[in-house]
């Protein structure tokens, strides 16, 4: 068994590990400092039964293929991009909520209220949803950081079809809110995630 779990399925681990807390708590600490502990739920955590699916799938294929294919996982380097991948999307996601600030809330509003702006300045100049950006580039990094080569393509498609339909309904109500505004800055801002016009 020792041999089984090297020193690099190890350090994947718990990298994998310390990603899946830091990114939770951090979601969850920042929605309490923007929009006060009466107002952030435990769905702000942003882990859902989907999601434990897919963790539970994804760890069960690293063990499946450290049992059978050992030496799939030791390819460091690309465990390493996948772990620049996971730092990436994690700044690009945060950098979008502290932007944001009182305008960003996981759940999509059907109503617009005082508070809420259209962002156009800070990251939101170059993609207009960097939120969603930066945890498809974290998502998939996690399971490129782990070799799961079949997790990091289901991942993939998975949160890509996810955006696929929730950005255009969030911009339905995005265009009711601020109409001719969001039309052109839409049309000069790419959604930041691909294929996602």
């Amino acid at each position: 068994m020792t041999e089984i779990f090297s020193h690099t399925s190890c350090r994947q681990l718990s990298q994998m590990l310390m990603t899946i807390l830091i990114f939770h708590s951090s979601e969850y600490i920042l929605a309490v400092a923007i929009h006060g502990k009466s107002n952030v739920t435990r769905g702000d955590l942003l882990i859902s039964k989907h999601y434990l699916l897919a963790l539970i799938c994804s760890l069960l294929e690293y063990l499946l293929e450290i049992f059978l294919f050992p030496g799939l996982k030791e390819f460091w380097w690309i465990s390493n991009l996948g772990l620049v991948m996971v730092v990436i999307g994690e700044i690009i996601r945060k950098i979008a909520i502290l932007t944001a600030s009182q305008a960003f809330t996981h759940m999509i509003r059907i109503h617009r209220d005082e508070q809420h702006k259209l962002v156009t300045y800070g990251v939101y100049r170059f993609v207009r949803h960097p939120g969603y950006c930066g945890f498809l580039i974290w998502s998939v990094g996690t399971q490129i950081m782990l070799c799961n080569p079949i997790s990091t393509i289901a991942f993939a498609v998975v949160v890509w079809k996810f955006f696929a339909d929730r950005i255009p309904y969030e911009e339905h109500f995005l265009r009711q809110f601020f109409g001719s505004q969001y039309v052109e800055y839409a049309r000069h801002v790419p959604s930041g995630v691909p294929f996602i016009k």
